[in-house]
């Protein structure tokens, strides 16, 4: 019998693919939680993830409300997905959203980024999804280090005590 080591994790790679304030956050607190932790946090943003490090949307950020069978309504009760098709519950949704997230101190995306950044953690843009809409550098956040490949972003995120992690 082979004896189980533990090995404890050194390295995050964290893939966001989704640009809803849910996913965004879900992978901005992950990275956030590794670089005070001591760890090396590495992000890609891919796909409409793009939407939290693109300077025109990532202050702009919306809960979906379609298609979300975890979505409730204040008091617990289940948000009927129909609902989120009548014009304006989307963005009032997202409001409540941000409104209950100021409330318990959290920062918005920029900021999120900054403590990301200044912990020593790193922020990439995927060059296939940045290519299919058509963006550049300069409409990327400045904490964008580079745009690179997911073979480029697999390449860094190996080793052992290492961990990938999709949002």
């Amino acid at each position: 019998m082979t004896e189980k080591k533990d090995i404890k994790v050194k390295k995050v790679a964290i893939i966001c693919a989704k640009g809803t304030i849910e996913d965004v956050y879900a992978a901005l607190v992950m990275a956030n939680g590794a670089v005070m932790e001591g760890m090396e946090a590495k992000v890609f943003f891919t796909f409409f993830g793009l939407d939290a490090i693109t300077k025109k949307y990532m202050n702009k950020l919306h809960t979906a409300t379609v298609g979300n069978p975890a979505m409730r309504m204040p008091g617990g009760l289940p948000f009927p997905t129909l609902l989120g098709l009548i014009p304006g519950v989307e963005a009032g949704v997202s409001a409540m959203m941000r409104s209950q997230m100021d409330k318990l101190d959290i920062p918005p995306v920029e900021e999120f980024l900054d403590m990301i950044t200044a912990g020593g953690g790193e922020i990439y843009a995927c060059k296939l999804a940045v290519d299919m809409f058509k963006l550049e550098k300069k409409d990327l956040t400045d904490h964008v280090i580079d745009i690179i490949t997911i073979g480029e972003f697999y390449n860094m995120a190996g080793g052992e005590g290492s961990q990938i992690i999709f949002t």
